[in-house]
């Protein structure tokens, strides 16, 4: 942890200002997918210094994958991400920072991940052996705090993504 700051919660999403980046988006988009409301509002990690980490690797372009186990999908009542779905990363304070595009999906236990798929994740060094050494140590430590314990045979969503809004950070 680099400061006090790194495990404290995060806050929760800004929907009214996630609402007003989403109709930005479909606005110039030319209203297209004005009324879709297939977008989930949510941030990176389990922790304030963790989700704005993250966010920062998305932001630098380093970062254009995820993992989520699909036991915290289900814990949440959220539906599984598809091909095409968008969501809005949030930071730390919940403000909406981007807005994703999932690309690719697949879901598969610990062991399918392989090294391009941690190399795109982004994170740490980017090899395979510290994507499993971290995600380890963060599923172990998500699944408790939600009173299960979690298995390296559980279900995993890797997902693949581009950031398409807004501009400045855009693919």
């Amino acid at each position: 942890m680099n400061s006090p700051n790194d495990a404290a919660p995060v806050a929760s999403p800004d929907h009214d200002a996630a609402t007003a980046m989403w109709q930005a988006y479909t606005e110039h988009r030319g209203g297209a997918g004005l009324d879709d409301a297939d977008y989930t509002v949510e941030h990176f990690g389990d922790t304030a210094g963790l989700a704005d980490e993250l966010l920062d690797i998305v932001l630098t372009g380093r970062k254009r994958a995820t993992a989520e186990l699909v036991s915290e999908f289900a814990h949440r009542g959220d539906p599984l991400p598809r091909i095409g779905s968008h969501w809005i990363a949030c930071d730390s304070t919940g403000a909406p920072r981007i807005i994703i595009r999932s690309t690719a999906l697949r879901i598969g236990p610990f062991a399918s991940a392989d090294a391009a798929f941690a190399f795109a994740e982004g994170e740490d060094d980017r090899t395979l052996e510290s994507w499993q050494r971290e995600h380890r140590r963060y599923w172990e430590r998500t699944s408790a705090a939600r009173g299960a314990a979690w298995s390296e045979s559980e279900d995993i969503v890797f997902e693949y993504f581009a950031v398409v809004w807004p501009p400045e950070h855009a693919d």
